[in-house]
């Protein structure tokens, strides 16, 4: 009897997947039991002997993964890629963040800013307020979030805004999107599929991997955040 694909991934695509399982449960009469972490994290704890059949992180990670014998060679397939925009909690005042100077003076101005200071996207902000420039006056307003927990920093009143990847906003209903970062200074965070090389149930995982992989799920991935290329 096949035990539960063991899915470990990067909590950006969390919502996203989790609205999935079920149908790939149905379909097939596999189960499929989730662990979630920020990006570094999981790679972290995978090098250090975390077991698993599937992971889905950064596509480099996954990489390095196939080199250390963690994961198969030649499973790596794409997932997706998510924008980065800011939100704040439901019901604020509009904010204008249609350009590079909006976006600029909306982050001057903001009393409080969460980001995901251990993840990929915080990373890229983090650097970002040094390219604009702006780093001296906005970084003594960041607010920490670890665990991709940003989204629920302004939901709980810690933060004024919040700059997130944005499939996280899928599953906050109390936090609302103003818009993706402009154009000039947006990032993408790709995200990639591997079958782990001791994964229980290879074939199962397979199955996983191609239907996390296949067409068929577009539309359901973009309503939550992640688009394919």
């Amino acid at each position: 009897m096949t035990q539960e694909i063991r899915l470990f991934g990067a909590i950006a695509v969390r919502p996203a997947v989790l609205a999935l399982i079920p149908r790939f449960e149905a379909a097939t009469g596999l189960t499929v039991a989730a662990k979630w972490e920020v990006n570094p994290a999981v790679k972290k704890q995978i090098d250090a002997g975390e077991p698993f059949d599937l992971v889905i992180i950064n596509p480099p990670m996954v990489d390095d993964l196939i080199a250390s014998g963690k994961v198969e060679p030649g499973s790596h397939v794409a997932f997706g890629r998510i924008g980065m925009g800011v939100a704040a909690r439901a019901g604020s005042r509009p904010l204008d963040i249609g350009s590079v100077e909006a976006f600029k003076h909306a982050l001057r101005s903001a009393g409080s800013i969460a980001y995901a200071s251990d993840g990929s996207s915080g990373a890229y902000f983090s650097g970002l307020l040094d390219r604009l420039g702006i780093a001296d006056e906005v970084k003594p307003k960041l607010v920490a979030a670890q665990g991709g927990q940003t989204a629920a920093a302004v939901g709980r009143g810690e933060a004024e805004l919040v700059v997130p990847v944005t499939s996280i906003l899928a599953a906050a209903p109390d936090v609302m999107l103003f818009g993706r970062f402009p154009a000039e200074l947006q990032s993408y965070i790709d995200f990639a599929i591997g079958i782990g090389a001791s994964a229980r149930d290879a074939e199962a995982a397979r199955q996983l991997s191609e239907f996390l992989a296949s067409a068929a799920i577009d539309d359901m991935l973009a309503a939550k955040g992640v688009e394919r290329r």
